[in-house]
């Protein structure tokens, strides 16, 4: 089985900081890690090497730094990871990140499944994983908290739902997002850390992976940040204390005269 596992390198941090010229993250000085939900993307797919055998190969879009998070995944069992960095990627929205990572991946060609994590902590869209099946045109199911079995080319998965679980078959290749209900992730072992050491980063600009221009980057992100602000403090509300009859009554006025 040929598992490829889409990974983000995130700011370790809920204090961050925008740039006011460009209105993209400020990267620089801010300690970086692997997408927590990725981290569960990375578990699930070796554990099915190590079940039905094959290899993972990791991949990331991300500035030359982002290497890290791949040694780090290679650490935790992966096979082979590829760094998709260029310049011209700089700015991609959902929509562009996701066409990039297909691009990435039609060139690696054989692929039973493509795992990601359900969504970014810095930018908690959930949207990548989804675009990056409709650039395939391959079937996915998001949200998927257990995979129950594969037999031949069909996968049974659960997928978490507001209330319960739906039971889903779909056939490869596909992509699944995962969520953290799936497992347990490993820490990296003194051989994986050996292994990541060593191992060779393959990394593609645009051309490797044959990209359309004017499909990346800002220039080609159909959704642009226009204005980020800090909304204003709200003002502390009322206790409204006495019996319930009371406070309801009071409740009531204060609706009409204040809200309504």
């Amino acid at each position: 089985m040929n598992i490829i596992v889409c990974i983000k390198q995130v700011p370790n941090t809920t204090e961050v900081r925008i740039n006011p010229e460009t209105n993209t993250l400020i990267r620089d000085g801010v300690e970086s890690v692997i997408n927590p939900f990725d981290t569960y993307a990375i578990e699930e797919g070796v554990r099915l090497k190590e079940k039905f055998g094959g290899k993972v190969t990791v991949v990331s879009m991300g500035p030359p730094q982002a290497e890290t998070a791949l040694r780090e995944a290679i650490s935790l069992g992966c096979d082979e990871a590829i760094l998709l960095t260029d310049r011209r990627f700089a700015g991609s929205d959902t929509w562009a990140t996701s066409y990039t990572l297909s691009q990435a991946i039609r060139k690696i060609n054989a692929f039973d499944v493509v795992i990601c994590g359900k969504q970014a902590s810095d930018g908690d869209t959930a949207q990548v994983g989804p675009g990056i099946s409709t650039h395939l045109d391959i079937p996915q199911v998001t949200y998927v908290k257990k995979i129950e079995r594969i037999d031949g080319n069909i996968a049974k998965v659960e997928r978490l739902m507001e209330e319960g679980y739906e039971i889903i078959e779909i056939g490869f290749p596909c992509l699944l997002t995962v969520v953290k209900e799936i497992n347990e992730p490993r820490l990296p072992s003194l051989r994986g850390k050996m292994k990541a050491k060593k191992a060779q980063i393959k990394k593609w600009n645009a051309d490797d992976v044959a990209c359309n221009i004017r499909g990346i980057g800002l220039d080609g992100s159909p959704t642009r940040v226009v204005k980020i602000f800090t909304p204003p403090a709200r003002e502390s509300g009322r206790i409204l204390e006495g019996e319930i009859p009371e406070v309801c009554d009071r409740l009531v006025d204060y609706v009409k005269d204040e809200v309504i």
